[in-house]
């Protein structure tokens, strides 16, 4: 536990942020779990229409550097592969 008054302030802000972290890396799992299930289904037009609905959502969490931009760019390029594997 922190002593002085400057540590506990930064424990106590350390915990927001890392809540606000949470909620940010929780919504792009949904987001990409949405995209998902719509592959898994088979409906191709569902698909597209999840992932560019994910695409903003995982861009702004690389803006926020909850995510890294080589991991988004990967997330981002394997639904897109998979998606296109549907539409064949």
């Amino acid at each position: 536990m922190a002593n002085h008054k400057s540590a506990v302030k930064r424990a106590r802000q350390t915990e927001t942020k890392t809540a606000v972290n949470r909620s940010r890396v929780s919504r792009v799992r949904t987001f990409v779990r949405k995209v998902e299930e719509a592959i898994a289904s088979g409906d191709g037009k569902a698909a597209k229409e999840a992932l560019k609905a994910a695409q903003p959502v995982i861009q702004k969490a690389v803006g926020k550097k909850v995510v890294k931009k080589n991991t988004a760019a990967r997330k981002i390029s394997r639904l897109s592969a998979r998606i296109k594997k549907i539409d064949k």
